[in-house]
């Protein structure tokens, strides 16, 4: 892909989408700028090639796709310091700035801007996020090529913006609850003999798997679930008492109360 792409923002996020689009050779270094305050923190972006950058306005003027990976309270001070150097015929503009309405940015940019917003998770540094994606003026080829864009940094999904922030709590807090269950699930191991880090080991590579079984397959948990749970034997027993203690209504509560908190403090 020939189109120039700036990431505004080199924090973790907007650094970590540069280095998973160097490595996938969706686009040449070269066709990248990243811009931060702090360049030093940017020199092993720099090194492979990647325009880094502390002019935002002149990032985006030679830019056709403008990336926003700011924090949410400097959204309003960066569109306006990029907006004379914004052409809505020519740009687009991908918001992953987390609880930040496409409302919000039109507001500034102008209504018939194209603007996309996208929620990817933590896992985007190893090209391995769910990216969660909606778009507000665009065209069929600009949301083909957004998709294709973040297909390169794991897996994508088109949803609508009211879902956003319920994409936030599934695909980004999910991540913490996940960990939560493997470290869970590595003191389990620990208490019946293992070593910490066999027990790590064992533990990530079996949730990794067992992921990997629903991605591939496409099946339902159920499915997978009754492969391995023989009559009377130690899976069944062990589910059932996690279940007894409230295993998977505490994970629903959980979820839902991150989405109450979210939608509450807005």
């Amino acid at each position: 892909m020939a189109q120039k792409i700036a990431i505004i923002g080199g924090g973790n996020l907007g650094s970590a989408m540069a280095e998973g689009l160097v490595n996938s050779t969706f686009s040449l270094p070269a066709d990248i700028t990243v811009t931060k305050r702090n360049l030093t923190t940017l020199s092993s972006l720099a090194d492979r090639g990647v325009n880094i950058s502390s002019n935002n306005g002149e990032a985006v003027a030679n830019a056709s796709w403008i990336i926003l990976a700011i924090k949410p309270f400097q959204i309003k001070e960066v569109l306006e310091e990029i907006k004379p150097f914004l052409n809505k015929d020519k740009q687009v503009i991908v918001s992953v700035v987390t609880g930040i309405w496409i409302e919000e940015i039109k507001s500034i940019v102008g209504n018939d801007f194209p603007i996309f917003r996208a929620m990817p998770n933590t896992a985007i540094a190893i090209q391995e996020s769910i990216t969660c994606i909606n778009g507000n003026g665009v065209t069929e080829l600009q949301t083909q090529f957004v998709t294709m864009l973040f297909n390169q940094l794991g897996k994508t999904v088109l949803i609508e913006e009211k879902l956003m922030d319920a994409a936030t709590v599934l695909g980004a807090c999910g991540t913490a609850f996940a960990m939560r269950y493997i470290r869970a699930n590595i003191q389990g191991g620990i208490e019946i003999g293992f070593s910490a880090a066999t027990a790590s080991l064992i533990a990530a590579q079996t949730v990794k798997g067992a992921a990997e079984l629903l991605l591939q397959k496409n099946t339902h948990p159920e499915q997978e679930i009754d492969k391995v749970t023989t009559p009377k034997g130690c899976t069944i027993a062990g589910l059932n008492e996690m279940e007894h203690k409230g295993f998977s209504s505490s994970l629903i509560k959980g979820i839902v109360t991150s989405y109450k908190k979210i939608v509450n403090d807005m």
